[in-house]
């Protein structure tokens, strides 16, 4: 009966419900992964990198042993750190992704720019707020809505101890666009302005096409040799795409590696949210500031699309400034939706596709002005 006792006694021991009450914060933080995963999944709020870091998270607050040394999610960071992840994902999205758009109207560049407003509005922000140089570098990215530019730029300035928070909040508020960046979108504009049509966008060349992504690495990665890993992947994944020469590994980069990757970088990235690493005013800070960022990111684009619209006699709708963000294709599907709503037969998707991959390349152009400013 004592042998029974004792192997329940030590059963029960094991269990995190034993120590329950030095372990509350673990879990607010179960509880904060719950709600992460019913926005995934009831609300469908960028499920497939909500679902994986919400597990994520989910695990380690249950076994945090697993992000040690040793355990599982511990070596999938490692290729966070050392910035594999980022980089594969930005491969993976230049494959799926028609700069067309971009290459048409070369102007949308104009508005991609504008919209890095956000990134060095929360640099100066979290300076404010106490953050080091290279700390406030590292939060500013979320301004830009850019999940893997920030895990990029963070482990590149050796700030893997705020990797997670700032992850975090850069996806959540990728997810969270659809939510965030109407109401300044219609607080910024009138409704004659939502309701301008623009001009058919012109055809673009098969040879433009593969001519962009090479001369775009060539002057980017010349300049700032830094964003080589970002810019250099994000371009040679839509050379597989335009080049119609290698369909398999275009298939391959867009598809199954693109899902593993997310897969691995989710979760690690969502193992980063302890409740010791997560739960303390550093954090508050930082989703406070990556939602001040990204909100004037969003008016930036919006505003100098206004600059645009006069400048050009009302041929631009200064709805599709606020796709210069870095979240491809949700901030362009936003645009679209506002435009619509205004008036359905305004189609803007195509002119707000410009801005919103010139915002992913503006993003790791920001990231590789930080490194060269801090000589990594």
């Amino acid at each position: 009966m004592d042998y029974i006792i004792d192997t329940l006694g030590n059963l029960w021991n094991q269990t995190v419900f034993c120590n329950i009450g030095d372990n509350y914060k673990n879990f607010i933080m179960i509880a904060v992964a719950c709600v992460f995963l019913y926005l995934a999944i009831k609300k469908e709020y960028e499920p497939l990198l909500l679902v994986p870091i919400a597990f994520g998270m989910l695990l380690v607050n249950i076994y945090p042993t697993i992000m040690e040394d040793g355990g599982l999610l511990h070596y999938f960071f490692k290729l966070d750190e050392w910035a594999i992840l980022p980089s594969l994902i930005f491969m993976g999205v230049g494959a799926m992704t028609d700069f067309g758009p971009l290459i048409a109207n070369p102007k949308s560049f104009l508005l991609g720019a504008a919209a890095q407003f956000g990134i060095f509005a929360a640099y100066l922000g979290a300076m404010a707020l106490g953050f080091s140089d290279k700390q406030a570098a590292a939060i500013s990215i979320i301004g830009g809505a850019d999940g893997p530019t920030s895990i990029f730029l963070a482990g590149k300035l050796g700030q893997t101890a705020l990797m997670g928070p700032i992850a975090v909040a850069a996806y959540s508020y990728m997810s969270l666009v659809p939510i965030i960046q109407p109401p300044i979108m219609k607080l910024l504009t009138t409704k004659k302005e939502r309701e301008i049509k623009m001009e058919q966008l012109r055809p673009v060349s098969k040879l433009e096409k593969i001519l962009f992504p090479i001369i775009v690495t060539i002057v980017v990665c010349c300049l700032l040799p830094d964003t080589t890993p970002l810019v250099g992947m994000l371009m040679l994944g839509n050379l597989f795409r335009e080049s119609g020469v290698v369909r398999q590994l275009t298939e391959t980069a867009s598809n199954a590696m693109m899902y593993i990757v997310v897969i691995l970088l989710g979760t690690s990235v969502g193992a980063t949210t302890s409740a010791e690493a997560f739960l303390n005013m550093a954090t508050i800070k930082i989703v406070a500031l990556g939602l001040i960022a990204f909100a004037f990111g969003t008016a930036a684009g919006v505003l100098f699309g206004k600059i645009m619209c006069k400048a050009t006699g009302g041929k631009v709708n200064p709805l599709i400034g606020s796709a210069g963000v870095s979240a491809v294709p949700m901030a362009a599907r936003v645009s679209q939706k506002v435009g619509a709503e205004s008036d359905p037969t305004n189609f803007l998707l195509m002119h707000a596709m410009g801005p919103n991959v010139a915002g992913v390349i503006g993003t790791a152009v920001a990231a590789g002005t930080f490194m060269a400013i801090f000589g990594v």
